[in-house]
């Protein structure tokens, strides 16, 4: 079984001594199981990853010394996620599977449709820390309190592409974009994309409404694509753009 990751914010480096906060010495001495002398490997985005030797376990702390540097750090793509709050469950399922698929920052936004206008960011901090965990990753995403659709896109960065799932706009006979006209293949819409960052878009369950689409293709720098002819839950829609997102943009290339 490979040593367990952890991610932690203090700076590594060799020989340092590392006190883990009481959540973390919680969970590597009970969850884990590690005891002194027990090996794990702390990493940050900063720093990397590095071989680390238990030396101090008591009930509520511990202590590791880093022994060696195992990785250099590699960033995750400049690439934000933003979504419309679902239930309970799948919006926790969309923080971990973003986490999975190297999304570096996660923006909740409040919709007409919005189901769930509220987020505990501190849940889904710690769901994006323990997914980062597992997945060979240097960082966990930033996650951003919610706000509306127009705030989000208030002072919007316009060189970073924004492209937003558009199932109302797939009609057949009709132009590409515009107002009112056909979405394009997700697909063909990234292999277009030019620059080093990019953000994803993904609504409520019931899509966005008419006025909603008028505001985001007012936008030179939104793009509507199409996920397909099966109107799909918002979860599943997020796990499918950002899969075809990392393999035609993304780090997938590089893998």
């Amino acid at each position: 079984m490979p040593e367990p990751r952890l991610l932690i914010d203090q700076d590594l480096r060799t020989g340092a001594e590392i006190a883990l906060d009481e959540a973390q010495a919680r969970h590597v001495g009970t969850v884990l199981r590690l005891d002194v002398g027990g090996i794990l490997r702390p990493f940050n985005a900063r720093d990397g990853e590095w071989r680390a030797r238990v030396t101090v376990r008591e009930k509520r702390s511990m202590r590791v010394v880093l022994e060696s540097l195992l990785r250099e750090a590699t960033p995750s793509p400049d690439l934000d996620l933003l979504f419309a709050p679902v239930k309970r469950h799948a919006t926790d399922l969309i923080v971990e599977k973003a986490t999975e698929l190297g999304a570096r920052r996660i923006r909740p936004v409040v919709t007409q449709r919005t189901i769930a206008e509220t987020v505990r960011v501190d849940r889904l901090e710690s769901i994006a820390r323990e997914a980062a965990e597992q997945t060979e990753r240097f960082d966990a995403p930033e996650i951003f309190d919610a706000v509306s659709l127009v705030r989000a896109l208030d002072g919007w960065d316009t060189t970073r592409p924004l492209i937003y799932a558009d199932e109302s706009g797939d009609e057949d006979g009709k132009a590409w974009g515009g107002e009112a006209g056909r979405a394009q293949p997700i697909g063909e819409a990234l292999a277009a994309a030019k620059g080093e960052k990019l953000a994803l878009l993904i609504g409520p369950e019931g899509g966005f409404t008419p006025d909603e689409r008028r505001l985001l293709r007012n936008f030179t720098y939104v793009i509507p694509v199409s996920l397909g002819p099966r109107i799909l839950r918002a979860e599943t829609a997020v796990i499918a753009a950002l899969s075809i997102i990392q393999s035609v943009w993304g780090d997938w290339r590089r893998a």
